[in-house]
């Protein structure tokens, strides 16, 4: 059996972005299987009539928000393929 795993961080941890709680710090990761976790803040509901057409969240999706300077920061990190 398969046990889905975080494989690393991408970007800096949260402390070293200065988050000093357990709350609000946003964060990204890689999966063992290749896929990515994003720790943000769930906006679904005030997103939902603002995406585009050719857009939508399904049942078990959720439109995550999280600030520029993690994203940013993750880019190094976030393989090319």
């Amino acid at each position: 059996m398969f046990a889905l795993m975080v494989k690393r961080r991408l970007g800096k941890s949260p402390q070293a972005r200065g988050c000093l709680t357990d709350t609000n710090c946003p964060d990204v990761f890689e999966l063992s299987d290749g896929r990515f976790a994003i720790i943000g803040m769930d906006m679904t509901e005030e997103f939902r009539d603002i995406l585009p057409g050719d857009a939508g969240v399904g049942p078990k999706e959720r439109v995550i928000v999280v600030p520029r300077e993690v994203l940013v920061g993750a880019r190094a990190d976030i393989p090319a393929s």
